[in-house]
């Protein structure tokens, strides 16, 4: 049987990153880096072969032995539609602060970092809960079920 696998350590990484540079983001008030992340996440959602952070994990953390793989029996799609959601989020959250909506273009970039850190953290991803409830609700698209 062919196993389904997900490198955590990937995820990790990716969520640090989003972590990382939204509160630069959000620090310095720099919109562009939120809409460049925001963009590294949709275009890594749609194209799994071009997640930069992914990418920097892959070709220099862990050849580098700073970060060790870690994988695991598991769906990769709950995993890519929560950064995708994430992604969607941090654009509207960028739409906010362009349109000069400052107090709700921050708020929705904090909610995308406490999510990510809530999975970097204590290993629960939001998004992959949301998946699995569509998946469970019958919503076409959504098929994949929980890895026993």
């Amino acid at each position: 049987m062919n196993e389904r696998q997900v490198d955590t350590s990937a995820l990790k990484v990716n969520q640090a990153f989003i972590i990382g540079l939204l509160l630069l983001a959000y620090v310095l008030n720099a919109v562009w880096l939120a809409a460049l992340v925001g963009g590294v996440m949709l275009l890594g959602t749609a194209v799994p072969a071009l997640a930069l952070f992914k990418r920097i994990y892959q070709h220099l953390l862990r050849p580098a032995g700073l970060v060790k793989p870690d994988v695991i029996v598991d769906n990769p799609e709950p995993h890519r539609f929560a950064q995708g959601f994430g992604g969607v989020v941090v654009a509207l959250a960028v739409a906010a602060l362009l349109s000069g909506q400052g107090m709700i273009g921050w708020t929705l970039i904090w909610v995308v970092i406490a999510l990510a850190a809530l999975n970097l953290f204590l290993g629960f991803c939001a998004g992959c809960f949301v998946y699995y409830q569509l998946t469970r609700l019958g919503v076409p698209g959504f098929t994949r079920r929980p890895i026993a």
